[in-house]
């Protein structure tokens, strides 16, 4: 594995900056990792598991809820840590290496998750907790190794270019899933019309299960090239001597904090706005099989069309970013997602913003009802506004971020996206299982995306 020259060690800015190869292999991490947000925690398995493995659909979004939590706040609570770790004894790849094992070895676990079957969930639970932790604290690390790649003045686009191949990584997953593994019980035939591959039985769903085992492989396959080509930091410290360098380091790093404004106040925002997009992906797909009663074949079509406005989304923030600032592209793309998320709470199978329409046709096209095709709508609103979001939250922090200590900022962001995203899904999870009601626990989401764009306001670029 090549490794930053020793005299960039210090600033961890190389001298030179490495070439085309290091950065695409870079960039497929995100290519790597995104099946695992496409096909299990958004638009395949969690649907799969609230229709078919959960009692029923509001208990099914209130035990995912909670396990996303545990997850989430297991995530906060080590990421800061681990960053300063890393921080202090230099390398980046061991760290994504182990933490992408433990997103292999859950996500592979899933497909013994049956139908019908209430003693798979709390191990299943467990696996996708375990699966979480892994590809988070994975991508903590990754992110880490933005600054060495390009000059700063390239980074928003080096962002953006990143979440749209993870995008269209999330696309091709989706395709293969649907068009060639997972086919409809009552019909037995994929998307395309096929039989499914490898004699998937679709009355077990073993086409949904097998998005676990895939996504396992599809990371391994992927990653690789970043593995092999990507520049690393050179090894510094012994982990002991890493361990007791780094708390040191985030111990003042914290005092530090409060003096640090801008800063602080952008960590703190996107703790609250990311929670609230992160919940929006994981519920979308849970929301819709509610509302609509969708299942495998429309919810991963759903999940395609997103995919593909995310993709466009996150490439034209990218730009957006290097043109107008970081800050500007977050507070345009929460605009977008407010209007989308309070135009979807006004969208029922048979109303649109209080007006009556006709409901979806039983056996009839793919998205024949006039509210379905409302959802679509909106919801391409949110991929299109969600890449841009995420690529710019994480070009702003290297912006602000002191840049030998970027690993433990990451590991603080990671923090900031996930201390409240225990929140967010456990309070989705409560209003839901308390009211019975999927709409009212969506609601819950306004609020993440209002308080956090009235904290982005506060944030200076240039301090």
């Amino acid at each position: 594995m090549a490794v930053i020259a020793s005299e960039a060690i210090d600033a961890k800015i190389p001298q030179q900056y490495p070439g085309r190869a290091a950065v695409m292999s870079w960039i497929f991490f995100d290519w790597a990792a995104q099946p695992y947000f496409t096909l299990i925690t958004t638009f395949v398995f969690a649907p799969y598991f609230a229709g078919f493995v959960a009692p029923d659909p509001a208990s099914g979004q209130a035990l995912w809820g909670f396990a996303t939590a545990a997850a989430g706040l297991m995530i906060a609570l080590l990421s800061p840590v681990l960053g300063a770790i890393a921080d202090a004894s230099g390398r980046r790849k061991p760290w994504i290496a182990g933490f992408g094992t433990l997103l292999v070895i859950g996500a592979c676990l899933m497909w013994f998750g049956k139908p019908g079957d209430p003693s798979v969930i709390p191990p299943l639970l467990l696996a996708y907790a375990i699966a979480s932790v892994g590809v988070e604290f994975a991508t903590v690390f990754n992110n880490a190794m933005m600054p060495t790649l390009v000059p700063p003045d390239k980074i928003g686009r080096l962002s953006g270019t990143g979440w749209a191949t993870g995008y269209i990584g999330g696309i091709l997953s989706l395709i293969l899933v649907l068009g060639f593994l997972a086919a409809s019980p009552e019909t037995g035939r994929t998307l395309f019309g096929l039989a499914p591959l490898f004699g998937l039985d679709p009355v077990s769903h073993q086409g949904d299960r097998i998005t676990g085992p895939l996504t396992g492989i599809w990371f391994i396959i992927f990653v690789t090239p970043m593995f092999l080509f990507t520049p690393d930091y050179p090894a510094k410290r012994r982990i002991r001597e890493a361990l007791h360098e780094g708390l040191s380091g985030l111990k003042r790093t914290l005092g530090e904090l409060p003096k640090q404004k801008s800063v602080a106040t952008f960590l703190l925002a996107n703790m609250i706005y990311t929670d609230g997009l992160v919940s929006l992906f994981a519920f979308g797909g849970i929301y819709a099989a509610g509302t609509f009663g969708w299942h495998t074949i429309q919810i991963g079509t759903f999940g395609i069309l997103l995919a593909i406005a995310g993709t466009f989304g996150a490439w034209l923030g990218g730009k957006l970013d290097d043109k107008l600032g970081p800050k500007r592209v977050i507070a345009g793309s929460l605009l977008i997602l407010l209007f989308a998320l309070g135009a979807i709470l006004l969208v029922d199978k048979d109303s649109i913003l209080f007006v009556k329409v006709d409901p979806p046709v039983p056996g009839g096209a793919l998205f024949s009802g006039a509210a379905e095709r409302a959802y679509l709508v909106l919801g391409c609103l949110i991929g299109a506004a969600g890449g841009p979001l995420q690529a710019a939250s994480r070009t702003l922090l290297i912006r602000l971020a002191p840049k030998d200590r970027i690993a433990q900022y990451f590991g603080l962001f990671a923090l900031t996206g996930k201390v409240t995203s225990f929140i967010g899904p456990l309070l989705i999870g409560a209003v839901t299982a308390v009211t019975a009601s999927q709409k009212a626990g969506m609601a819950m989401l306004v609020v993440f995306f209002v308080a956090g764009l009235a904290l982005l306001v506060r944030v200076r670029e240039n301090s």
